[in-house]
Parts: structure tokens; sequence; C-alpha cells
């Protein structure tokens, strides 16, 4: 489990993240929905345990997130960044297999398993990437690209997955794909994972929680169904919506509403 407790972030003079508290439990998705610049990627990188608290801390399994050992983090902890920082060229099966480096130590050079191989080639699959493991990373398009940074995640075989806008780049039906992959894993293996995103009604149809955030600050945490409505998303973004059911599932649908001038 990862929870934040009562965490503000500042940078210099600037209050990033202001007094926010979530917990992420097993088996639950939890998405992070703001305007630009409310401190949803700040917020992010600290559970991470890439940047320290100001105030407050932020617990994995109950410890202080800081007492773990790097190659422990990264054996609970994955991340999906919005875009992969690539130097040097590297083939997709390579940069997959990169994802279970944090489970070499108890084996001799630290060389690969037949398990990791396994492994990697199943989440390739599982992104439609096979067939890709021989094209070079650098040469992908973003959308690919993305893809396989959330197979590299999911190759760690984490318990937590925090994803910073997992679908940006992709086309409708690889986001939907993108997203129920990481619902799979949670209802399947109790993996907790937290997204960041834009798109209001992914997060309506996949998250158990939702927490709206502005100016660093949490305006509302709980279900779909209780915090996108008119009232909050118009407090949050400044814009008028609809808000109705979806014909399928049920689930909370946002359309803006825009007044034409005539």
């Amino acid at each position: 489990m990862l929870e934040a407790k009562d965490i503000t972030v500042n940078y210099e003079l600037r209050q990033a993240v202001v007094d926010v508290s979530l917990r992420a439990e097993p088996g639950e998705v939890v998405a992070i929905i703001g305007p630009n610049g409310a401190g949803k990627s700040t917020l992010l990188r600290t559970l991470n345990g890439a940047l320290t608290p100001t105030h407050g801390a932020v617990l994995l399994d109950n410890r202080p997130i800081q007492s773990y050992a790097r190659r422990a983090m990264a054996r609970r902890i994955a991340v999906v960044a919005q875009e992969a920082d690539l130097r040097f060229p590297i083939t997709v099966f390579e940069f997959v297999l990169g994802g279970r480096y944090a489970w070499s130590s108890s084996r001799l050079w630290g060389w690969e398993s037949d398990r990791d191989v396994e492994v990697a080639q199943q989440v390739l699959n599982e992104t439609e990437l096979a067939g890709f493991e021989s094209r070079l990373m650098n040469e992908l398009s973003g959308g690919e690209r993305q893809r396989a940074v959330l197979a590299r995640a999911l190759a760690t075989e984490a318990q937590v997955l925090l994803l910073d806008e997992p679908t940006a780049n992709l086309d409708l039906a690889h986001q939907a794909t993108m997203l129920r992959l990481v619902r799979t894993r949670c209802d399947t293996r109790e993996t907790a994972a937290v997204v960041v995103t834009h798109d209001v009604n992914l997060a309506a149809e996949f998250a158990d929680r939702v927490m709206l955030l502005k100016d660093g600050r949490a305006i509302v945490m709980g279900t779909p169904g209780e915090v996108l409505t008119p009232e909050l998303l118009r407090a949050v973004f400044n814009l008028q919506v609809l808000v109705d059911a979806h014909p399928i599932s049920g689930a909370p649908r946002i359309t803006p509403v825009h007044e034409l001038r005539r």
C-alpha cells in the first residue's frame, strides 16, 4: 500500500503541492485530475520518492519511502513517465527487459533468466508490441514508444504503478487498451495504480477513486460518481460541462458545453 500523509512540496517560495493526502490500496486505480500547473506531476514524483516533501510523509507498506534501497524500491514501484529519455539506441526488447533489472541481484553475474525473458515477451504481447522486439526505441512513433514504456513498467511486476499521462500520444483504440491493461493488472494481481490524466472520461471508466487537484490542493476525492459532477468540474476547470451516464457502462460521461457566439 502506498500512502501520502499531508504532504507539502515547495519549489523555493512556491508551494506546488499543499497538504495533500492520498492512499492507494491493492487492487485499486486512483486517478488524479486537474488543470495544467495543478501539481499533478509533482505529486506523482513525490509518491515515487524522486522528490522529498517539505512537510508530511510518503509511506510504502507503512515504511517511509526514503528508507528503501533503490533496488528494493524498483521491485515495489514502477513509473510510466510522460516521455522516455532515450540517449542511445536500444531495441524494444532490451528496453522492456531492463524492467527486470531489480530482480537480478540474486543471480550470478546479474544476467537475465528464462523467467525474465518470458515476462518481457508476455508484456510485449499484452501491449500489442509483438513483432517490434528488434526495432530501436528511437525509431518508434510517440504512441509506440509510450506503449513500450508501459510494457517495461509491467515487466517489473511491481505492486504499485505510478502513471503520468500514460495515454499521451495514443490513438483512441490504444488509449482504452492501455488503461484496460492497468485495470486488469490491479484486478488480478492486487496491484495499486495512481494515474495522472487529463481525460476525465477515461478516468470515469477505469478508476475506483478520483482526486481533483487545483493549485496544489486536493479539492475532493471520491468515486467517479461523487467527484465528476458539473459543480465540482466547473470549480476546478472553470468550464461548464454536461454530465450524464454512459449508455453501456453507466459511468459518468462528461461533455464540455461551449457557448457559441453569434
